[in-house]
């Protein structure tokens, strides 16, 4: 007769217990055919939270990138393209396109990690520069955002360029916190860095930011990006820099946003080849197109 084991306190006062042998299975009612079906119902069961997980997770990647704009425009003789490359499902940089009458608005930062956590202030800082630039010039904008992060409990450092192109005078005010410098790509093959502004975001509630302009020309072309790009590296360890970037930005054809922006993203990936990328990335670029 096959026996089970029973339950027996292991001392006085003792809240363990121990199995001992010597009861009757059958008198359970437990089978190995039982058993094999509650872990095949768990298993089942496992599986079907899992898949749900990986839904919502998609789904919520999804929404990071509708939040961001649009991934192409034209508005006059301006044509814009960006693109968001989470390195995980959700991204902690971001991007942000939109109208505000006559004007352009455009920005582009990173959230502090990556990941989930990341992720979940995604929502949230889009909406501070959607909030914030109403009414406001850049640099009072990011003003107020550095002020909203700082008084936000565990709000992560963050870094932004945010900038407003006027349509009809065909100039930038922009003001950068702690970003990158976005280049002014030049039809002539100067660049010129846009590096006027402040601090990183979160980090000194009463820091001061400043304004910076300048004009782009017919011919000329704005790239914006995130620190992932140039600290994309290759199976040598070495990193894809600023020259690189630069000189890929420089090559770039002719022709589209669109165009530029995926031969830059190219040559990132084949630098890159064929290890995997470490860092989420955001890049944008804005041509203007008439001669």
């Amino acid at each position: 007769m096959q026996t089970a084991t029973e339950l027996t306190m292991c001392g006085p006062g003792e809240d363990r217990w121990e199995l001992t042998g010597g009861v009757d299975r059958a008198g359970w009612g437990i089978t190995d055919g039982d058993r094999s079906s509650v872990q095949a119902d768990e298993s089942s069961e496992l599986r079907h939270q899992q898949d749900e997980l990986r839904r919502t997770v998609f789904e919520a990647a999804q929404m990071q990138r509708r939040l961001c704009g649009p991934r192409y425009l034209r508005r006059g003789s301006y044509t814009l393209a960006g693109e968001l490359f989470p390195v995980q499902h959700l991204s902690g940089d971001f991007l942000s396109v939109f109208d505000r009458g006559s004007r352009l608005i455009f920005a582009l930062g990173d959230i502090a990690g990556k990941g989930l956590k990341a992720g979940m202030w995604f929502t949230y800082v889009v909406g501070l520069i959607r909030v914030s630039i109403n009414g406001n010039e850049p640099a009072a904008a990011v003003s107020a955002i550095n002020r909203e992060l700082c008084s936000t409990e565990f709000a992560p450092l963050t870094s932004l360029f945010l900038a407003s192109l006027d349509l009809q005078s065909d100039e930038i005010r922009y003001c950068n916190a702690g970003h990158p410098p976005s280049l002014m790509m030049r039809q002539s093959g100067t660049v010129e860095p846009l590096h006027i502004g402040g601090p990183i975001l979160g980090a000194v509630p009463e820091a001061e930011y400043g304004a910076g302009r300048i004009r782009i020309d017919a011919g000329d072309s704005l790239l914006s990006f995130s620190d992932g790009i140039m600290e994309s590296r290759n199976p040598l360890g070495s990193e894809f820099g600023t020259e690189r970037l630069i000189l890929a930005a420089k090559n770039a054809p002719y022709s589209s946003a669109t165009d530029k922006l995926f031969s830059l993203l190219g040559a990132v990936a084949d630098f890159v080849s064929p290890g995997p990328r470490e860092d989420d990335f955001a890049v944008l670029w804005l041509n203007r197109d008439d001669q």
